[in-house]
């Protein structure tokens, strides 16, 4: 189940921290090792020395802040794979980098050379709740929401209070239909962090969609602007259906032909709403910049 699926996921995710089977270990290892350093922990509970390395490694792991994940497996339950990779005894812990076993421990170490593994193991690598946050915009400009929504999530788990991952929860639901945890999400947000440049895109996102709830379907629309060019109330509601389809291009043109024929509709309804599209678009966005350079070619010409 993905974060986008659980209604009572909003403001939580995953953790840098989770036990792992002789089944999930390739997904939880291997393939997670493609994206950043997995150590994996092999334990038993009868083992002393790992009842003390584990609150010592899983403080280490929290502290690098998604540079690195923690997976713990219990080698009584699942003695497969330490059997394949040749564990003899007890806590040993292996780093995996790229898919690959790149480095590792035996036995209880202090807190200080715990440190000392992991900032040798990711150095040189970029912060960890930025780099996150990039990857999950990368994915959502992609359309892919739920992976985007899952790594806005990871980042929430180890810092509650980041407003970019907020955001960008919140956007992840709005692409995805659920409204109301998009509302929860960015409802979480300090006030003073309100007018944060990536809220107000989340909410803007937000008000578009709950505007397109009311505008009627795109067909019924097209066939109305269709039947008369001058319908600038169709037409705008046209543009705000388009939008919630994605189709920023066409309803960009759409707000465009109506500030052309008639700049002071509705109060100047047309290009205020262009405004709100931007917002929500992003300054950088391929739409955003082709529609702000042909309104103002209409207003300035």
């Amino acid at each position: 189940m993905t974060i986008l699926d659980n209604d009572a996921a909003t403001g939580a995710g995953p953790d840098l921290i989770k036990d792992t089977t002789t089944q999930t270990f390739v997904q939880d290892v291997i393939e997670e090792s493609k994206r950043q350093p997995v150590l994996i922990d092999f334990w038993a509970p009868w083992c002393g020395p790992c009842k003390q390395l584990t609150p010592i490694i899983e403080k280490a792991v929290r502290a690098a802040k998604g540079k690195v994940k923690l997976v713990k497996m219990n080698i009584d339950d699942h003695p497969a794979i330490p059997g394949q990779m040749g564990i003899q005894s007890i806590p040993a812990v292996i780093a995996f980098v790229n898919g690959q076993p790149a480095d590792g421990f035996m036995g209880a170490q202090p807190e200080s050379q715990i440190n000392a593994f992991i900032d040798k193991l990711t150095k040189g690598m970029p912060g960890g709740d930025a780099d996150l946050i990039a990857e999950a915009e990368a994915h959502l400009a992609e359309g892919d929401a739920a992976t985007a929504a899952e790594i806005y999530a990871e980042v929430l788990a180890q810092d509650s209070t980041s407003v970019p991952a907020m955001a960008g929860l919140a956007r992840c639901y709005v692409v995805a239909g659920s409204l109301e945890q998009a509302k929860q999400t960015l409802a979480m947000v300090p006030e003073a962090k309100r007018n944060d440049a990536a809220v107000a895109a989340a909410q803007s996102m937000l008000d578009l969609a709950e505007q397109a709830q009311s505008v009627g379907p795109v067909a019924e629309l097209e066939q109305k602007v269709a039947a008369n060019p001058l319908d600038h109330q169709a037409r705008y509601d046209l543009a705000i259906a388009l939008n919630a389809k994605n189709a920023r291009g066409d309803a960009a043109n759409h707000l465009l032909e109506i500030v052309r024929r008639d700049r002071k509709w509705n109060e100047d309804g047309a290009r205020k709403q262009l405004l709100q599209f931007f917002e929500a678009w992003g300054g950088e966005d391929e739409a955003t910049v082709d529609a702000r350079k042909r309104l103002s070619t209409i207003l300035f010409s």
